[in-house]
């Protein structure tokens, strides 16, 4: 069975996503990669054109920012579209796919291809925050995302929200999904200092309501639930991870009390003694 991969970006030299790591993490097991590049004010298509790989498909696509955080679905979905495979694999600009597990994700799609209960493939997530060292770990992260999903227009498979996961047909039933043992890394809050501050101004377009303060990315708010990193990153990000290493413009703030942190501390309890996340938000039922 053949597999899409799919992904969209914009302007990734000035918000500095590893796309170079991030499209080339796929290819081992798709059977092409759908880029759709937005008109961006940098060289971001140049950038996805060095990818001389012929799996990788590019769509040149304008996106229009008025739509708010929809515009990230709607432009998903054309990716999802232009994909010429039953099944599609998607990952976000500042997400690479670990080797280690890729074998696996691609036999776990196979399986799930067979069964017509499943919708979809979830994989773990390991986030990190701050620089290529540190993890974030507390409830407020997902463990766990969507990120295979059926393509056939019958399934009604269709980005949610902001496009961080998938949701089924017109009630936006959850999506029924098989686990595999493979991992995303998600480098969003490791890229340049600089890029973080450049990143206020998208955000600013895609959630108009959030407050002020939220857009000083450069300067992250420590929180319960950060540790050392001490495992592999992806071979493909390699080089990526050491160019991020002791960014002086970005930064954690030094710990601090606030009484919101007691709940992720015994949330954090709870979960090391009953290996659950309670009250977790999720894309999916596994089935």
């Amino acid at each position: 069975m053949k597999i899409s991969g799919f992904t969209i970006v914009r302007n990734a030299v000035e918000l500095d996503f590893p796309v170079l790591e991030s499209i080339p993490s796929l290819l081992p097991i798709c059977d092409e990669v759908v880029v759709n590049v937005g008109r961006s004010t940098d060289a971001t298509l140049d950038l996805v054109r060095s990818l001389t790989d012929p799996k990788v498909r590019i769509l040149e696509t304008e996106w229009d920012f008025s739509r708010g955080e929809s515009v990230l679905r709607t432009e998903t979905a054309r990716a999802m579209r232009a994909c010429a495979h039953p099944w599609g694999l998607y990952i976000q600009a500042d997400e690479v796919l670990h080797e280690r597990g890729a074998p696996v994700l691609a036999e776990t799609i196979r399986v799930a291809a067979a069964d017509p209960r499943v919708e979809g493939v979830v994989v773990r997530y390991r986030h990190l925050f701050g620089d290529p060292d540190t993890e974030a770990v507390n409830r407020r992260w997902y463990r766990r995302e969507v990120r295979a999903v059926r393509l056939d227009p019958a399934a009604d498979i269709h980005p949610y929200r902001d496009a961080q996961g998938f949701r089924q047909g017109p009630s936006h039933r959850r999506i029924r999904a098989k686990l595999a043992d493979a991992e995303m890394f998600h480098y969003g809050w490791t890229r340049s200092g600089a890029a973080l501050r450049g990143r206020a101004g998208v955000d600013r377009s895609l959630y108009p309501d959030r407050p002020e303060y939220e857009f000083d990315r450069a300067v992250l708010r420590w929180f319960p639930g950060l540790r050392p990193f001490r495992e592999t990153h992806p071979a493909v990000a390699a080089d990526w991870v050491a160019r991020h290493r002791g960014d002086p413009i970005r930064r954690v703030t030094e710990p601090f009390f606030e009484w919101e942190h007691l709940r992720f501390h015994a949330s954090d309890v709870v979960e090391r003694l009953t290996g659950r996340r309670f009250f977790e938000f999720r894309n999916y039922e596994l089935v």
